[in-house]
């Protein structure tokens, strides 16, 4: 059996996607002849917890060594904002303060590549001692954070170890990295640290096809695509669960301030104002973090006695949230950055089975999976019209009790399936 050390910043009592995917991997691998070993922080600062998923953690051994947190010490300025900052939630420009222009300026140009970079010397010391004395054939590392790739270069400099990489999101091309004014020489750390972890690491692996295509333009590395997934028995598949009354269009995850597709409002305001029926049975329900710019937005289109604020709720609420509902919302940033972001969430809305009602950039990852999978339909920012007739329709379609999907071919995207194609990609590298 190979023995597979993970490096990974969040894990259990961490909430939201990043935990999901890792978590996943290191539960199925021993079934593929891979033992995996996971290396964290022993007293993180998680924006975001979920105590549930510690019943998920099967028989692994985790090392855990402390980190110096700044984000802690940001709170001494405003912990609401550092909280924000920290979870992704970056208002816009005009409506910043003080405050959260300091801190956005301090965390791009003072914590490259990010906040967790302290981390960095004392993990490469104690797991240095360690595989010396509990040798493995593979380490991997996750990001982001992405200074935890500083640990795999480290490690494999050396101690000659066989690296793989796993990118969960881009580096420099992700949509936020323009927010945290940077300065040129901060810019161009940024694009030199990405560049030596793509040019040094064994293997390349990411979440999105669009990624692929841009670090191939940067390396010569191999680079295998494993998306995320879903794990079915994570839930209670047999257990019936009755469609919310209301004709809810729902959205599970964190909402952002840009991804504010304002057609969308805009066809909901108009179909209230056009049909009562469809007012007095419309419900947009949200789930997890919303920026307050966007939701302010979202109120001026008069939907504010239509929002059901549900904040944040574990990952089996959530799930449940997803099979209830009418409609599931998926919402991108309308961007060329965010064509290669693929939400953990796409994957349990596939599995709840219920139509996707998709809003993002053209060309966009995610539109391939939707309709590979026959699981609803995906729209542009400019196609309010189109969005429009789409939703009323479904609302007929509600009314008659007949909205419903038939989608195929989803069995591909299941943890299980996915830890067997890590596991082929950890053979062929270690072999």
């Amino acid at each position: 059996m190979k023995r597979v050390l993970i490096i990974a910043y969040y894990w259990p009592p961490a909430g939201g996607p990043g935990v999901q995917r890792w978590l996943q991997f290191v539960n199925y691998l021993p079934n593929f002849n891979i033992q995996p070993i996971v290396y964290v922080p022993d007293n993180p600062s998680y924006p975001i917890l979920d105590e549930t998923l510690q019943s998920k953690i099967k028989d692994v051994e985790v090392l855990k060594q402390p980190i110096s947190e700044p984000y802690r010490f940001a709170n001494f300025f405003s912990k609401k904002d550092t909280a924000s900052i920290s979870s992704g939630l970056i208002p816009k420009e005009k409506k910043q303060s003080l405050v959260q222009k300091f801190l956005l300026f301090v965390r791009g140009n003072f914590f490259i590549p990010d906040a967790r970079k302290s981390w960095v010397k004392p993990s490469v010391c104690y797991l240095k001692e360690y595989l010396n004395n509990n040798p493995v054939n593979a380490i991997i590392t996750t990001g982001p954070p992405h200074s935890l790739h500083l640990i795999g270069k480290q490690l494999k400099k050396q101690l000659d170890l066989t690296w793989l990489a796993d990118f969960r999101d881009p580096w420099t091309t992700i949509g936020y990295h323009k927010k945290l004014k940077l300065m040129p020489w901060a810019k161009r750390k940024h694009l030199a640290l990405e560049a030596s972890v793509l040019n040094t690491a064994d293997h390349i692996i990411t979440t999105s096809f669009t990624t692929k295509k841009e670090f191939e333009a940067l390396t010569e590395k191999p680079i295998s695509v494993i998306t995320n997934g879903y794990n079915a028995s994570d839930f209670k598949l047999n257990t019936k669960v009755a469609l919310d009354a209301k004709f809810t269009l729902a959205h599970i995850g964190s909402l952002l301030s840009d991804r504010n597709p304002q057609v969308l409002w805009q066809a909901l305001q108009e179909l209230i104002e056009e049909h009562k029926d469809f007012s007095e049975a419309f419900q947009l329900k949200l789930a997890g973090k919303v920026s307050e710019d966007l939701l302010s937005t979202i109120q001026s289109y008069n939907l504010k006695n239509h929002i059901n604020l549900l904040g944040y709720i574990t990952h089996e609420s959530a799930f449940k949230e997803m099979q209830s509902a009418q409609l599931l919302l998926l919402i991108e940033i309308d961007s060329d950055e965010t064509k290669g972001i693929i939400a953990g969430k796409v994957f349990e809305y596939l599995l709840a089975k219920r139509p996707i009602l998709a809003i993002g950039p053209k060309n966009w990852d995610v539109s391939k999976i939707i309709n590979d999978t026959t699981s609803g339909k995906v729209f542009h920012y400019e196609e309010k019209d189109i969005l429009k007739h789409y939703i009323f329709n479904a609302f007929q379609d509600y009314k008659n009790g007949m909205l419903y999907i038939n989608s195929t071919n989803i069995e591909q995207f299941s943890r299980k399936q996915l830890s067997q194609q890590l596991s082929e990609v950890i053979l062929k590298v270690t072999t």
